[in-house]
């Protein structure tokens, strides 16, 4: 036997998670084929991959709902034959997942105590003043915001609601926090006070596992960063003996280029014009209009009324006032179906949730929305069906078995990719993109964003709601930003940088013309 040198010990030491050689099964697919994670204890250690490389079935190994098929497993310098739950939780490990696991009709005192509720001292009875006065504390000490821990979380904005998530991990006091994909929902302003958080935790000796798609958080935020590529890790190292083209690079087997292809399209006749849209207390008087061929940018911080704007143009919120000229008919604001029929499509940002339908197959989703072009006497035309539906998968390449494949079984890119194809089974004349690149990786978004420069050339009007702003700036022509329910600027994207653009949909631009 061997024993290890005092260096050697040390850097052993030194790591609070330790995985080797781990592989996973499920049936004939192999997620994961020997990968290895090293976090080092006190550090903001990144794991990055494209969908499907097998970050998160490593990371739900990590949190015991997963049994890995073979490999070790060490945390905190203690060998672990299997993690369960409890067991993750008994270390102090602590997850923010993506989909903002809380109970919606909680309140949220409730919600952050839930499964470790305070008890009156010697009584079975719930404390529910001392509940909400550490949650009060908490929320303001790390946050410096006051929330109603009465009210539900139903009740509050996406931001919120993983701020109550993150607090509840907090006031369990863990050794280790893992965040997946937590400023995907976030504008940059929310962004920052999470980073700065982070930091915090991290100079307090809490361990930072950060999984991002978003490279630059990564370069700014992480002092390690992991990279995951069909199953296994492909390089483990600092951050600052790399970059985040160099971690692309690694992602994909091959240079990205230029993210934002470049087009050229002619742009043709106006396809839609917004007249003096209002929605009271979102949005109001809101005029632009769109041509053929034209890729459109919609920004704002989150209570702007960016994304409100969107759900009116396809009738999820009811408009006061104000008219919608679609191909020279004018009229006011209506319903999905109203929407539908005037050829506009929406491709939602919660995909899981309103985009597709995961228990069906990928073929069912992409005809959804246009059945009554596959269907005769009620009839379902199969062969119809098949022959688009493969043509799309092949079109957008999207990674699956068969058309037969459940979409609940896909990596987020591809769920994306389905969510777009459902529409343009259609052949919409109108695309409402609602953050369409949210929780995908690298390849995946240059291969939407050239999607979308396809559907512009072909006639279609795009419009693409995001807090992305490289990427507004990369994909559009023009951008308009809502400040507190109006449209506050409007910019020609080939001749403006994120920086202004920034600067106007946080207001800092009329703050400047006032000191000035």
């Amino acid at each position: 036997m061997t024993l290890a040198s005092p260096v050697e010990q040390a850097q052993a030491d030194d790591h609070i998670i330790r995985f080797d050689g781990i592989i996973k099964r499920f049936g004939g697919a192999q997620a994961l084929a020997g990968a290895s994670l090293a976090v080092r204890r006190g550090t903001v250690h990144g794991l990055v991959g494209q969908n499907g490389a097998g970050k998160s079935t490593l990371i739900k190994i990590l949190a015991g709902l997963h049994k890995p098929d073979a490999g070790t497993i060490e945390i905190e310098g203690q060998q672990i034959g299997h993690l369960t739950p409890h067991l993750a939780e008994t270390h102090g490990i602590h997850f923010i997942h993506q989909d903002r696991l809380l109970v919606p009709t909680f309140s949220v005192g409730e919600a952050l105590f839930l499964g470790r509720e305070l008890r009156i001292a010697g009584t079975p009875f719930l404390d529910r003043r001392g509940m909400q006065r550490r949650a009060k504390e908490t929320l303001f000490d790390y946050f410096g915001l006051t929330l109603p821990t009465h009210a539900l979380i139903s009740e509050l904005s996406t931001a919120e609601r993983q701020i109550v998530q993150i607090t509840r991990a907090l006031l369990a006091q863990p050794k280790v926090l893992v965040f997946d994909e937590p400023t995907a929902a976030l504008v940059r302003r929310e962004a920052d006070i999470l980073f700065r958080l982070i930091r915090r935790l991290r100079d307090e000796g809490v361990t930072i596992v950060y999984i991002s798609h978003y490279l630059n958080e990564i370069e700014e935020l992480c002092d390690d960063v992991t990279v995951l590529r069909n199953g296994t890790n492909v390089a483990s190292q600092p951050i600052v003996q790399t970059s985040a083209s160099a971690i692309a690079r690694l992602m994909v087997e091959r240079d990205i280029g230029d993210m934002f292809p470049k087009r050229q399209v002619e742009l043709g006749d106006e396809i839609l014009k917004v007249e003096g849209l209002t929605v009271a207390n979102r949005f109001a008087d809101v005029n632009f209009t769109l041509r053929r061929g034209e890729v459109l940018g919609i920004t704002g911080l989150l209570g702007s009324g960016a994304k409100d704007l969107v759900r009116t143009l396809f009738g999820l919120d009811r408009a006061q006032s104000g008219l919608i000229d679609v191909g020279g008919t004018s009229k006011p604001a209506g319903t999905p179906a109203t929407a539908v029929e005037r050829n506009l499509a929406l491709v939602p940002e919660d995909r899981r949730g309103h985009g597709v339908a995961l228990g069906l197959s990928i073929a069912e989703n992409i005809t959804l929305s246009g059945l009554g072009r596959y269907t005769t006497l009620g009839f379902l035309n199969h062969r119809l069906e098949a022959r688009d539906s493969d043509d799309l998968i092949k079109r957008l390449q999207i990674k699956a078995s068969d058309r037969d494949a459940l979409v609940r079984t896909l990596s987020g890119g591809n769920q994306q990719k389905v969510a777009i194809a459902k529409w343009l089974s259609r052949h919409s004349d109108v695309y409402l993109l609602d953050e369409p690149t949210v929780g995908v990786d690298i390849g995946s978004k240059v291969e939407i964003y050239t999607l979308i420069g396809e559907l512009a050339a072909r006639g279609a009007g795009m419009i693409v709601l995001s807090s992305d702003l490289p990427e507004l700036v990369g994909i559009t022509d023009r951008i308009l930003v809502l400040f507190r329910g109006r449209v506050t600027r409007e910019f020609i994207s080939s001749e403006t940088t994120t920086d202004e653009v920034l600067a106007v949909s946080t207001g800092a631009s009329e703050r400047l013309r006032h000191v000035g």
